[in-house]
């Protein structure tokens, strides 16, 4: 009763309601317009040239399938809805402060004076992974980097200290920017540890994103942390109306300590990703710290962020880091936008997966792929790459699940090996291949992330972390249940359709 009345009262149950009720109206204002033989008509017409459109309208093919079947099935109300929840859109206003940040940033670049030494090195390393860098560095506006040391921790629970701990050694500004912050002990300590840095003269700055956090902090959370005295914002405020913007969701996972030290990964600041609390069996994320010159980008993206949501910040200069750290390998972050029209994450992952010669081995919470990146899984299995992805065996959101599971039947067909994380859940979105190249970071295999979302990660050439990572999954593979074909054909034919009915839809998701 308790957990009903919670979501009865709650603000995102509030908003659905209302917007709800808002397409209900125009639904029948539309219907009463169709009784009209012209109107009808018109309308017929007008639902044809959306279709063209969307097939022109450089979406990805999935998506454009999508959004035609819906207009397909309901020829009049389908147009409506793409019109309002299809396009890619934002505001003219951010659209202009985007631009004005990447033209200050590019003021910027001349920091990393020694990228032409580096890029030269990676060459030397490895040319595949150079000319990956290569993309990621026009893509992204970013830069592989030495001069920069990275930890990897396989769990919440191992990341959770060292980040209280680096925390407290702040001397000159936070800044966290997550998907999700809910009240809780997680939550609680490094409140606390912001409030005191915050008397000792340390800038903090927090961006978080507004859907993300309906449910674990109060809708006015952001005027409550000014009041203490921090720099505060929540991206793409929730309203109760239609809004095309809805979708575009800020899922990235940053923390920058005095321009020095950096975190990302798969980790938001709730209790669940510490295990703290259990929802969905035992929380498997991973996360990621880099210390030195590489730390730049990571501030870079934060600022972009907060720019779009605050205003902008005339001089960069004054957040860069002042740290060299020993060079392990090459690191080069990313951020990746839906309003670029360039998929960066899906293509660096599908570079990966075409580079590898030995194996590439997957993490993901959700597996909702793209035709383009089945088949590079494919062509590497049956080239005779070792293939493998991870998965959840409790899932969070079971409709997506069972997308998922949809594709089991052919990734496993091609040779492609899928395991389910037996313990619980597996949030972590993780990459690695031929002991060579890892990425690490906030960008799940769905397209959300690869399409809709703002999303960041981090690459590395050559590191000693990879192998880290490759030991984290190993301990996963031993733990985990691998699926055969006689799993996938015990499920009920019907079941199995259903699921691919599902996945038609899958874009939408």
């Amino acid at each position: 009763m308790k957990k009903l009345i919670k979501i009865i009262t709650s603000r995102l149950f509030f908003s659905a309601i209302l917007i709800t009720a808002q397409i209900t109206i125009i639904i029948l204002l539309f219907s009463r317009a169709i009784n009209n033989t012209v109107w009808s008509q018109v309308f017929v017409v007008i639902s044809f040239v959306f279709g063209i459109w969307v097939i022109f309208n450089k979406h990805e093919p999935e998506y454009a399938i999508g959004w035609l079947l819906i207009i397909m099935i309901f020829p009049v109300y389908g147009a409506l809805f793409y019109l309002i929840f299809g396009k890619k859109t934002l505001s003219l206003f951010s659209k202009k402060k985007l631009s004005k940040f990447v033209r200050n940033y590019n003021k910027t670049r001349e920091f990393n004076t020694s990228k032409e030494e580096v890029y030269t090195k990676l060459i030397d390393f490895d040319p595949d992974l150079a000319r990956q860098s290569s993309y990621i560095s026009k893509a992204a506006f970013s830069s592989p980097w030495q001069k920069t040391d990275a930890f990897y921790f396989s769990t919440g629970d191992e990341f959770f200290p060292d980040f209280l701990e680096e925390l407290k050694k702040a001397e000159r500004f936070i800044f966290l920017e997550f998907f999700i912050i809910s009240l809780g002990e997680m939550w609680s300590q490094v409140l606390d540890i912001l409030k005191e840095k915050q008397e000792q003269g340390v800038e903090i700055r927090i961006l978080y994103d507004d859907f993300g956090c309906i449910g674990g902090i109060p809708s006015n959370y952001s005027k409550r942390l000014r009041a203490i005295g921090f720099k505060a914002r929540a991206f793409n405020p929730v309203k109760p109306h239609i809004n095309s913007r809805l979708n575009y969701r800020d899922h990235r996972k940053i923390c920058v300590i005095d321009g020095n030290i950096a975190y990302t990964g798969g980790l938001n600041l709730a209790d669940e990703y510490i295990n703290r609390t259990i929802r969905f069996g035992h929380w498997k994320d991973n996360a990621v710290k880099i210390c030195g010159l590489a730390v730049w980008d990571f501030t870079v993206l934060f600022l972009s962020m907060w720019d779009v949501t605050n205003g902008l910040d005339g001089d960069l200069t004054k957040f860069q880091p002042t740290l060299e750290s020993k060079s392990n390998g090459f690191v080069q972050p990313f951020g990746d936008n839906p309003l670029d029209e360039v998929a960066m994450a899906e293509t660096s992952y599908l570079q990966i997966i075409n580079m590898a010669k030995d194996y590439v081995w997957i993490t993901t919470p959700y597996l909702v792929i793209t035709r383009s990146m089945f088949n590079a899984l494919s062509i590497a299995a049956q080239s005779g790459v070792d293939v493998r992805i991870v998965v959840p065996y409790i899932p969070d959101k079971k409709y997506v699940n069972e997308v998922s599971k949809s594709y089991y039947f052919d990734l496993i067909k091609n040779g492609v090996k899928i395991y389910e994380y037996t313990p619980g859940f597996i949030h972590s979105k993780t990459f690695i291949s031929d002991d060579k190249v890892s990425i690490i970071g906030t960008v799940n295999l769905d397209y959300r992330s690869f399409y809709l979302h703002f999303e960041c990660g981090v690459a590395f050439y050559g590191s000693s972390i990879i192998y880290d990572v490759k030991k984290d999954m190993e301990n996963l593979f031993v733990v985990s249940k691998q699926i055969n074909y006689n799993d996938v054909m015990s499920v009920g034919i019907i079941k199995r359709f259903f699921r691919l009915i599902l996945r038609l839809f899958a874009p939408l998701l």
